[in-house]
């Protein structure tokens, strides 16, 4: 039996456009008598095999929805739990009052906020310092004018 007869055999001639009825002297293999094969005049159904999902099919038909739906409500969280605006208007902002210094040879942050306030802590001090003049560290250099808040 060749490949294309098997074929044939199998899947039937209705799946070619081929009436299943009368003989036809071009095919090369013969239909048996007396009775229906299958593919020929009634169709049989087939039964499919159940569907199984193998561990990469699970991983992605669960996980990647579930990762997903992870990061939305992760950012979802960061969206409701973003600090709030300082205020509505320039009104309703209250200054610092400051007091600007002149930095000398030998000083450095904690000095300084020693002697502007010494009723509060000095790494409280210094560290409004550091924020009022955008420092990236506590390093300054003689010469160099620091606003220190005064109260």
């Amino acid at each position: 039996m060749s490949a294309s007869s098997a074929f044939h055999d199998t899947f039937g001639e209705a799946a070619f456009g081929v009436a299943s009825g009368g003989s036809d002297s071009s095919r090369s293999h013969s239909r048996p008598a007396g009775g229906t094969v299958r593919g020929y005049g009634s169709v049989a159904p087939t039964r499919q095999a159940p569907l199984r999902l193998t561990r990469r099919g699970r991983f992605v038909f669960f996980g990647v929805p579930l990762i997903l739906l992870a990061a939305l409500m992760l950012s979802f969280s960061g969206f409701l739990n973003a600090p709030a605006k300082a205020s509505e208007s320039a009104a309703e902002l209250s200054l610092t009052p400051t007091v600007s210094v002149t930095v000398k040879s030998g000083e450095s942050l904690w000095a300084i906020a020693g002697t502007v306030a010494p009723e509060r802590d000095p790494r409280d001090v210094v560290a409004d310092i550091v924020q009022l003049n955008n420092l990236d560290a506590a390093r300054v250099v003689p010469g160099q004018t620091l606003f220190v808040p005064s109260k």
